[in-house]
């Protein structure tokens, strides 16, 4: 295995994101016997107690006006370390991460691509594994990687791509665009995520309501005017 020398700077945008936060946290501390990591935590206007859990597992905590393309772009420049890794709230990554993204890191080849974790739901029914089975198809073919998969790219390719725009919506979409099928490296490791949102629309009319989103946005649709459909 790699040795511990990748400094990364882990980006984990957060808005009332105190009840899934902390197992988000922990499964990242659990990195830093082999990774220099600088995590910070992006909020944008909690009332619950995410600023408290973050500043409790001994992560960076930034104010910022709510976004997630604002709070990513934000806590990229504010994270230290060669390398950004960036996490949702409510994502989970699987033990053994640390080595698999030290390996990676430490492939000059991979200084001008991204890569991203596998998805998986945490919720045991079919329709669970059906979804994980169309988002990594979704991944594999078209190039396109949801934020909730986890994105690791160097942060001179970051700066070269433009990093992420500050859009209410589809700011991870755009950003994989710009990287490119080609350059999207799919990591042997688990990002295990929320179903919750697909447990409370139901599994069928969230995939359909995202389908329909991902298809007016590229059909010119401004974010901004998706952002009450999406929900």
């Amino acid at each position: 295995m790699a040795d511990a020398t990748a400094a990364i700077g882990v980006v984990i945008p957060a808005l009332n994101a105190g009840a899934s936060l902390g197992a988000t946290l922990d499964a990242l501390a659990a990195g830093r016997q082999r990774l220099r990591l600088d995590i910070v935590v992006v909020d944008g206007g909690s009332t619950d107690a995410t600023v408290a859990t973050a500043e409790a597992h001994g992560a960076r905590t930034i104010a910022t006006t709510p976004g997630r393309g604002g709070q990513l772009a934000a806590g990229a420049a504010a994270a230290a370390g060669d390398w950004l890794l960036f996490v949702h709230a409510d994502t989970v990554l699987d033990a053994g991460w640390d080595s698999i993204v030290a390996e990676f890191t430490q492939a000059p080849e991979n200084g001008r691509r991204a890569s991203y974790f596998r998805l998986h739901l945490d919720d045991s029914t079919r329709a669970a594994r059906r979804l994980e089975c169309i988002v990594a198809w979704r991944a594999r073919t078209l190039g396109l990687p949801y934020g909730d998969q986890g994105l690791l790219l160097s942060r001179a390719f970051y700066d070269e791509l433009g990093g992420y725009e500050p859009m209410p919506l589809m700011e991870d979409v755009d950003l994989v665009r710009r990287i490119g099928r080609r350059r999207l490296v799919a990591l042997p490791a688990v990002a295990r995520t929320s179903a919750e949102r697909y447990r409370r629309a139901g599994y069928l009319p969230r995939a359909a309501r995202n389908l329909l989103c991902l298809t007016l946005y590229f059909l010119g649709v401004p974010p901004r005017a998706l952002r009450r459909l999406y929900g």
